[in-house]
C-alpha cells in the first residue's frame, strides 16, 4: 500500500509539473457510494482524472491519467473489495496534426465515442476504462464529417469492469468508420466497425445509425444498432420543452429476441457498479423510460423512471434522480442517485477545466 501510494504521488507530481505549462487542462473527480442491500454497505470508490493539452494552430498533444482509490468502512469490506489500494495509469496519450488543411490525423491511445455509444464508447465509470491504441483520420467534407480509423483495444488489465479477461474473446484490431452530418434539418450519424479476433466470433461487422430532428417543436430521435453477432437494439425517443426551464422526455428501447445485443468495452458493457448505468439488457427485453428535467439559475434537476419487461413477462422498475450545480464557467458539481431493486448507488462528480 505505501509503495503504491508513493509511486502514485510521484507520478501525480510529475504530471502536475507538466500541467503548469499546458495551454488547457482539466480535472474530473468522481466519487461513487454503493448503498446496496439494506443501506448498510456504504462502500466508496474514488476516481480522479487529470488531463492536459499542448498545441499550436495545426498540432496538438494530449495526456491524461486516472487515479483510483477504494474505501471501505469495515474490515470485511476492505478484504473483499481491495479497499485501501490505490492505482494510477495513463488514460489517454495521443498526438494530432493537420495535413495541409484536408485532414486531421491522430495517433496514440484514445477514448473513442461515436454516435449513441452503443457500438463504440469509453466506459466512463470503469476502473480499467476502455481505450484504443491506433490512429484515426478525420475528414471535414462539405456534406459530412467523416472519420476513418484502425485501433486495438487496450485491455492489458487482469479484469475489465470486474470481470477476468482470462479466456475472453479479445479483439486484435478494429477498422471503423464514422460519418455524420445534417441533411434537411435532420442530424444523421453512421458507425460501421469490422474486427479481427482470436477464435470464432460470428459476424465481423457491426452497424449503428442515429437520426435526430425536430417536428412541431418536439425533438425526435432514433437509434438502430446491430452487433457483430447480428443481434439488434433499437431506441426511439421524444423530447418536448414545456417552457424555457422545463422539459419532458420519453423513450422506448427494444432488444431483438434472437440474442442479447452486446459490444465489449463500451459505456453500456456493464452495470451500475462498473459503468454507472443499466447497461445492455437481455434478448427480447423492452424498456419504457420517461423523465422530467428542470433548469434554473445554474441548478439542474432530473428524474427518470424505467420500466423493463422481459420475454417471461417479468418486470423491473428503476428510478434515477440527478441534481447539478454550475459553480462558474469552468467548474460544475453534480449528484446522481439510482434505485434498481436491491441495487442502490449514489455518485458525486466534480469537473474543473480551463
Amino acid at each position: 500500500m505505501k509503495k503504491n501510494l508513493q509511486n502514485a504521488l510521484l507520478l501525480a507530481m510529475g504530471l502536475m509539473t507538466t500541467v503548469t505549462f499546458a495551454q488547457d487542462w482539466g480535472v474530473d473527480s468522481r466519487t461513487r457510494i454503493d448503498m446496496s442491500g439494506d443501506n448498510d454497505k456504504m462502500q466508496t470508490s474514488q476516481r480522479a482524472t487529470l488531463g492536459a493539452t499542448w498545441g499550436g494552430s495545426d498540432w496538438g498533444i494530449h495526456l491524461s491519467t486516472d487515479v483510483n482509490y477504494m474505501l471501505g468502512d469495515r474490515a470485511m469490506d476492505q478484504a473483499a473489495s481491495g479497499a485501501g489500494d490505490i492505482s494510477m495509469n495513463v488514460y489517454e496519450a495521443y498526438a494530432s496534426t493537420d495535413v495541409m488543411g484536408y485532414a486531421n490525423v491522430t495517433v496514440g491511445r484514445q477514448a473513442l465515442n461515436y454516435g449513441s455509444g452503443a457500438l463504440l464508447s469509453s466506459n466512463d465509470w470503469g476502473i480499467n476504462r476502455t481505450t484504443w491504441d491506433g490512429f484515426k483520420i478525420g475528414l471535414d467534407l462539405d456534406m459530412a464529417d467523416v472519420t476513418i480509423g484502425y485501433a486495438s483495444r487496450n485491455n492489458d488489465a487482469d479484469s475489465i469492469n470486474g470481470v477476468s479477461t482470462e479466456g475472453m474473446d479479445q479483439t486484435n484490431g478494429n477498422m471503423y468508420l464514422n460519418a455524420g452530418g445534417e441533411f434537411s434539418g435532420w442530424n444523421v450519424n453512421l458507425v460501421y466497425m469490422t474486427k479481427t479476433t482470436m477464435g470464432e466470433s460470428g459476424e465481423n461487422a457491426a452497424t449503428g445509425i442515429d437520426i435526430s430532428g425536430e417536428v412541431m417543436g418536439a425533438g425526435i430521435s432514433a437509434s438502430m444498432n446491430s452487433d457483430y453477432e447480428g443481434d439488434e437494439m433499437r431506441v426511439i425517443g421524444l423530447t418536448y420543452a414545456v417552457n424555457d426551464d422545463m422539459g419532458v422526455n420519453v423513450s422506448q428501447t427494444v432488444y431483438g429476441e434472437d440474442g442479447g445485443f452486446n459490444m465489449d468495452g463500451t459505456n453500456m458493457d456493464g452495470d451500475w457498479n462498473s459503468n454507472g448505468n443499466m447497461g445492455y439488457l437481455a434478448g427480447g427485453d423492452e424498456m419504457l423510460s420517461y423523465g422530467l428535467t428542470y433548469n434554473m439559475a445554474g441548478i439542474s434537476l432530473g428524474a427518470t423512471m424505467h420500466n423493463v419487461t422481459s420475454l417471461d413477462e417479468s418486470e423491473r422498475d428503476v428510478t434515477e434522480i440527478s441534481l447539478g450545480y454550475s459553480l462558474n464557467d469552468n467548474a460544475g458539481l453534480s449528484l446522481s442517485m439510482v434505485d434498481d431493486n436491491e441495487t442502490k448507488y449514489m455518485w458525486v462528480t466534480l469537473n474543473v477545466g480551463l
